[in-house]
């Protein structure tokens, strides 16, 4: 069995100040015996206006909040998933919300794009968000081989289509990862019931790290960053703030779960 974290926080614009809170919530998980660490999405900005991302975004191979998580894995031998930063675009105006998975050694293991954009008016608020007006979606899903099992991303909005999980499943996948920044109106009403079905419909692991609280720029996040295994079991939660959760993956109790309750081979329609 092997120790995860999701790490929570409430970020801010100030990188600097976001990037000292993140290794002082990852030292913490690795002190009490995390060997993979799941960063929420924009844990390294959380930006006044969407033009802060542009300005913040980096290269492919080079920039502050790259080497930053490089060198975290390595200081503290720890698998990290590196939420989401901005990334440099085929359109100039816009940027790529990359997640970046580290192995415990520093090296980079993997890239995903996230997939769908939030463009959506918030029910109930004055809330409008328009992801693609700043970001430049994403074509492919992501699974890295670790040695904790198969491992998927996704991130934030892509958790409500299931066919997108389903396509990983159909590819092996035992944990998913989904950096989030989930607002509290749909974080209250869609959060937990979201990530249990489908940790319960592909029979795995499932770690949500969460943005969690008031943020500068006027923004409210849900937090409930959590680890629910295959059944659907809430392992662990933290509510609000900054912090972590911390489980346990046993991928014996994956294997006897799908055994024991084989679904997964009874599907008589599949996804590509």
């Amino acid at each position: 069995m092997t120790k995860c974290a999701a790490i929570q926080m409430a970020s801010s614009p100030n990188i600097g100040f976001n990037l000292l809170e993140a290794e002082k919530l990852i030292a913490e998980a690795v002190k009490a015996g995390a060997k993979l660490v799941a960063l929420p999405e924009n844990f390294a900005l959380m930006g006044n206006h969407e033009a802060d991302k542009l300005k913040a975004k980096e290269v492919e191979g080079s920039g502050p909040i790259q080497d930053f998580l490089a060198t975290v894995a390595k200081k503290y031998a720890v698998w990290v998933v590196g939420g989401t930063i901005p990334m440099a675009a085929d359109d100039n105006n816009k940027v790529r919300a990359a997640c970046l998975i580290y192995n415990d050694n520093g090296e980079r293991v993997g890239r995903y794009d996230k997939v769908h954009l939030f463009d959506v008016n918030v029910p109930g608020t004055n809330e409008i968000y328009r992801e693609s007006d700043s970001i430049e979606p994403g074509t492919e899903s992501l699974i890295v081989d670790t040695p904790f099992g198969k491992l998927g991303i996704a991130v934030c909005y892509d958790l409500r289509f299931p066919e997108f999980f389903r396509k990983m499943s159909n590819e092996g996948v035992d944990i998913l990862v989904v950096p989030s920044a989930f607002t509290a109106e749909t974080g209250a009403a869609h959060w937990e019931v979201l990530l249990r079905a489908r940790a319960v419909e592909n029979l795995c692991y499932v770690i949500a790290p969460n943005q969690g609280g008031f943020h500068i720029n006027g923004r409210k996040t849900f937090g409930h960053s959590m680890i629910i295994d295959p059944w659907g079991v809430v392992l662990d939660c933290y509510k609000t703030g900054g912090g972590y959760v911390l489980a346990e993956i046993d991928p014996e109790r994956l294997e006897k779960v799908r055994e024991a309750f084989p679904v997964l081979s009874h599907r008589r329609f599949f996804c590509e």
